[in-house]
């Protein structure tokens, strides 16, 4: 994987890059659809291609270890065989989810015992193994396998579990390094800055992990819980540490102003539920700002969702129609929602690159960040 930045904005740590993987480029500022399961809900591939326009989607390798399981997907050829997509993958570690089932699982140095949300049984997550099993599934982009700190989180255990997490990456590296992949094409590995909301711990996580050398990083353990303010210090901090010349990456986040408040603070690439699970819920994210569909006052509103978002579902169909749709529990709308709401998602942040190449950026972010922040 190579990284190419291609323009710093004057006023802030904003920047436009490009990312060259053996699938395909990705134009930075990116955000990447999750398709936890092998799918980014109520979406086709045709559709993230040709109407999202993704560069670049997630798959998680809790879900996909459990089901379809490891031996479905190296028949099949690796995820990208399994599921159609030709572009760019990266997949998380599983640590997220195994984290968030507290009360089927143990944490020990040698690594996670948990138990299926599916059917009960147990399995073991070690660094060593969850790097075979992302190296089976096929990800362009593999993440270390780390522990992500609850929010609220004392001091301790955020220490400890940061020394852990950074033990982890050591053993995650060595077998990444004593390992090939599968398919015939290129993986790299991100490693993980932790450390909570704690500045200390943040900044000595920060230089643990650009001391690595990696051709990437992530930023982890924000966007559980804690004030958006306290995120964007937190990712402040980490990425004056971080190398400039890697892309960096703010795992889960978030909402279209935190993205735009984050590129601003120097991140490069994004990813969240938040646009598809909305949508299923009738949450609209547009260039106006957010939308109940449920409403009321959309019953005769016959103007299109987003006609600037310039993608077929935001420009063909109507919020009268969408709102008849979502109040009538049709499947149909869960896809024009989710289709025009990850299609914003893309488009925001491909402006935000427009704008940072033609050196705006900041009077566009800061008149943006109030349009999208609106409740219409």
């Amino acid at each position: 994987m190579k990284f190419a930045l291609e323009k710093k904005d004057s006023q802030s740590q904003a920047r436009a890059g490009q990312i060259q993987t053996d699938h395909g480029l990705i134009n930075t500022p990116i955000f990447m659809p999750v398709g936890t399961a092998g799918t980014v809900k109520a979406v086709h591939q045709r559709e993230l291609k040709e109407d999202i326009q993704a560069q670049i989607i997630l798959g998680n390798t809790y879900h996909l270890y459990l089901r379809p399981g490891l031996d479905i997907l190296e028949k099949a050829g690796g995820l990208h065989k399994f599921n159609g997509w030709d572009r760019p993958i990266l997949t998380d570690s599983g640590g997220y989810q195994v984290f968030s089932l507290a009360g089927t699982r143990k944490i020990k140095e040698e690594g996670v015992t948990f138990k299926s949300h599916i059917d009960g049984s147990k399995h073991n997550f070690t660094p060593e193994n969850v790097m075979d099993i992302q190296r089976t599934i096929g990800a362009d982009i593999i993440m270390a396998f780390d522990e992500c700190t609850p929010y609220p989180c004392e001091y301790g255990y955020a220490r400890n579990s940061m020394d852990m997490t950074h033990r982890w990456l050591k053993r995650c590296i060595d077998r990444f390094d004593a390992t090939e992949g599968k398919y015939g094409y290129h993986q790299t590995l991100f490693p993980i800055v932790q450390g909570s909301v704690y500045k200390d711990l943040r900044k000595q996580s920060a230089e643990f992990i650009a001391a690595q050398g990696r051709e990437g990083n992530a930023i982890g353990g924000l966007s559980v819980g804690e004030p958006a303010e306290m995120m964007y210090e937190m990712t402040e901090l980490v990425t004056e540490i971080l190398p400039a010349d890697k892309p960096r990456y703010l795992m889960g986040v978030g909402t279209p102003a935190n993205i735009l408040e984050c590129i601003a603070l120097g991140v490069d690439m994004f990813d969240c539920v938040m646009p598809t699970r909305n949508a299923r819920n009738g949450m609209l994210f547009t260039s106006e700002g957010i939308i109940n569909i449920r409403n009321e006052k959309w019953k005769d509103d016959f103007s299109p969702i987003d006609p600037l978002i310039g993608n077929y579902a935001s420009s063909f169909y109507s919020k009268a129609y969408l709102r008849h749709l979502t109040v009538s529990k049709e499947i149909l709308a869960a896809q024009i929602a989710s289709i025009h709401n990850l299609s914003f998602y893309l488009w925001l942040v491909g402006q935000a690159r427009e704008h940072i190449l033609s050196g705006d950026f900041g009077v566009w972010k800061d008149a943006m960040v109030k349009k999208v922040s609106t409740r219409l």
